[in-house]
């Protein structure tokens, strides 16, 4: 690292809270030093409170841009001078690109999930889906789902502030595509364990998993689940989850954290700042195999 920072040296930045856990300033760095680019990316740990000086640093500091995650993928927009069509129509951003000080927001979430299941030879297109969380993973991931042909996806969320994004994000899905989606309360368990029995893929796109909530899980009866279905949590730190030793107790052979998500969403908004392919094949292999990093 010291040997590629100069005085050209442009910086790219990862804004969210909590943040310290993160595999992308591994990730980005390392393909930076791979193809020979002359940029460094750093974590920040920025919520809600801090967001909006943090966002006009990236004008400030002339920085070519930045991720962003959890609390602020939907809290940013506010901030941005302007918004991809998929990023509109998701109401969230995960990735700021400045260009000469016009910020730009983009959604890479949606693809990369879906992009993450083609990679472990994985289809679930015609299929059902059952998604917990509408906030800003869960919103790009479903309607990502439905665009790309996902036949019917059962949502629940909680009924707290975000549910008023949820009943958009299933009224956008049943408006403009051919996917059916339905909003359930997560706190109606018997409807949870209702739609859990029959789907494909079953995928929890909140933060429960992660520190602080590290010991919990939305599903805690392995008997919810099948073991032909996949059970997806974005969570990636820890490696593994409640969720997923739940599943795995249950029999379920397809079990994933977030690191294929990340990886891929990740490559796409390297492509965004770079105009450069992520050397995926070695990032993969540099990520996958890091059991360190807990």
């Amino acid at each position: 690292m010291t040997e590629r920072i100069d005085g050209h040296t442009l910086l790219i930045g990862l804004m969210a809270y909590p943040i310290r856990h993160s595999m992308s300033p591994t990730m980005h760095n390392n393909a930076f030093a791979k193809l020979g680019l002359n940029y460094a990316y750093l974590a920040f740990e920025v919520g809600n409170d801090k967001l909006g000086d943090a966002v006009n640093a990236i004008r400030t500091l002339d920085m070519r841009g930045s991720n962003i995650s959890m609390p602020n993928k939907q809290k940013v927009i506010q901030y941005l001078d302007k918004l991809s069509p998929a990023a509109k129509l998701n109401n969230a951003v995960n990735t700021i690109v400045n260009d000469n000080g016009v910020l730009t927001g983009y959604t890479t979430d949606g693809t990369g999930f879906m992009k993450s299941l083609e990679d472990e030879g994985l289809n679930i297109l015609g299929k059902k889906m059952v998604l917990s969380g509408a906030g800003g993973a869960g919103t790009p991931i479903a309607i990502q789902a439905a665009l790309d042909g996902v036949k019917e996806i059962s949502l629940f969320n909680r009924d707290d502030p975000s549910w008023e994004n949820a009943e958009r994000n299933v009224k956008i899905i049943n408006e403009e595509t051919k996917c059916k989606a339905t909003l359930y309360h997560l706190e109606d368990q018997e409807v949870f364990k209702r739609e859990l029995s029959d789907c494909a893929i079953y995928c929890d796109a909140t933060g429960v998993g992660m520190k602080p909530l590290e010991d919990l899980s939305l599903v805690n009866d392995p008997s919810w689940f099948h073991k032909d279905m996949i059970v997806y949590d974005t969570v990636y730190s820890p490696r593994e989850t409640k969720l997923m030793k739940i599943a795995k107790s249950a029999g379920v052979e397809h079990v994933f954290n977030g690191l294929g998500m990340m990886l891929e969403q990740g490559a796409e908004a390297f492509k965004l700042w770079t105009d450069k392919d992520m050397p995926i094949d070695y990032i993969r292999e540099l990520i996958f195999s890091d059991d360190d990093k807990k």
